[in-house]
């Protein structure tokens, strides 16, 4: 071989064994095969139609709470570290509570008239006029790394999810990534101020809903494109079931409907992310360049719900294909007729009359 050739090859071998020693020293996650992903149904664009609340004063609202009691006034969490509130009468909002931190993810009520927040940094909070407490921050000497969504039972019962006991809130693509089920479901119980594990083993655990009857407890499991439920009452009671699975997107928070049914916000499919997580390799590569790594979770773009019924089917979905108005919706809240959208990659809440779209649903189905 000329030595021309043979240096080049030379070359060649060695940027390969620099790239696979970089691969291997610099790695930061353990990867294992995803889930295989459910086909993501045609799109129908209808949530292109919302309206945008607050637009430009809210800091990625990742869920919206809200308060029937008040009128419909609404609450979100945003990355500057406070509770926000809408007032119904005029659409004004207000920072209404400050708690601090970047992590603030689920608000939920309590029965007190406090608000229940997980910071996804600190654990389980409880916000009121007498400032913030923090109620859960381990369980059973392990610590929560990344508390995400709760909901209060009727019981003073708060059931609240931990993602992953890997990787925290700012990490969170390490997780996608690596794709191992280290997630929980948490039971924190203000009798005692203890914590306990209602079901471990979840692949990355997300919204948190109880039915009307409170009979048992669903929790969503984003990358395994499925929600669980967990019997609390009854001869089924400590035992877990699929509620729905095959979701035609990422599940992330869920909430009960005033009809009984469930609104799920949905994490859209997109080639490149299916293509990393096919093989472990390409995990473990694109998880060891930062450049490669914010590149990825910048490709997903859309946006997802679906209503699905108290027996675990899915009644409609809505949808922005490509993120045009709305991408990556992280809840939907229905309440009197509208559904409120929240986001980590907005600035506004979103808002859409569930009348407007079921008149062009049935537009759709007469033309």
């Amino acid at each position: 071989m000329a030595p021309g050739l043979l240096g080049a090859a030379a070359a060649v071998l060695a940027a390969v064994a620099s790239f696979a020693a970089h691969v291997t020293l610099n790695c930061p996650v353990q990867p294992v095969p995803s889930t295989p992903r459910p086909p993501t149904p045609p799109p129908n664009n209808l949530l292109q139609r919302l309206e945008k609340l607050g637009q430009g004063a809210l800091d990625a609202p990742e869920d919206v709470y809200v308060d029937a009691a008040a009128g419909g006034a609404l609450y979100t969490a945003t990355r500057d570290g406070w509770l926000q509130r809408m007032h119904p009468n005029n659409g004004s909002w207000e920072r209404w509570r400050f708690v601090g931190g970047t992590g603030l993810l689920g608000v939920a009520p309590s029965a007190d008239g406090t608000m229940l927040v997980c910071d996804a940094d600190k654990g389980l909070l409880r916000v009121g006029e007498e400032g913030v407490t923090l109620l859960a921050s381990e369980v059973e000497g392990s610590p929560i790394r990344f508390s995400d969504a709760a909901i209060e039972a009727s019981d003073g019962m708060v059931y609240f999810s931990d993602a992953s006991t890997r990787f925290g809130f700012d990490r969170w693509f390490y997780d996608f990534l690596e794709s191992r089920a280290t997630g929980r479901l948490l039971r924190y119980d203000p009798r005692n101020g203890e914590t306990s594990v209602v079901l471990d083993r979840l692949s990355f655990a997300n919204g948190v809903a109880l039915p009307r009857d409170e009979t048992f407890v669903v929790v969503c499991e984003t990358r395994g494109f499925r929600c669980m439920k967990v019997w609390l009452k009854g001869e089924k009671a400590g035992k877990a079931e699929t509620f729905v699975d095959n979701l035609p997107g990422a599940p992330d928070n869920i909430r009960l409907g005033s009809d009984g049914h469930y609104w799920i916000a949905l994490h859209l499919r997109s080639p490149w992310p299916d293509f990393i997580t096919r093989w472990t390799f390409t995990k473990r590569v694109v998880a060891s360049f930062p450049v490669l790594l914010k590149w990825s979770k910048a490709t997903t773009k859309g946006a997802m719900v679906a209503q699905v019924s108290e027996d675990g089917n899915i009644v409609r979905v809505l949808d922005d294909s490509e993120g045009k108005v709305i991408n990556s919706v992280t809840s939907v809240t229905e309440f009197n007729g509208d559904i409120f959208l929240g986001s980590l990659t907005t600035n506004f809440v979103g808002k859409l009359s569930l009348a407007q779209v079921t008149q062009q649903e049935q537009g759709a189905m007469s033309s």
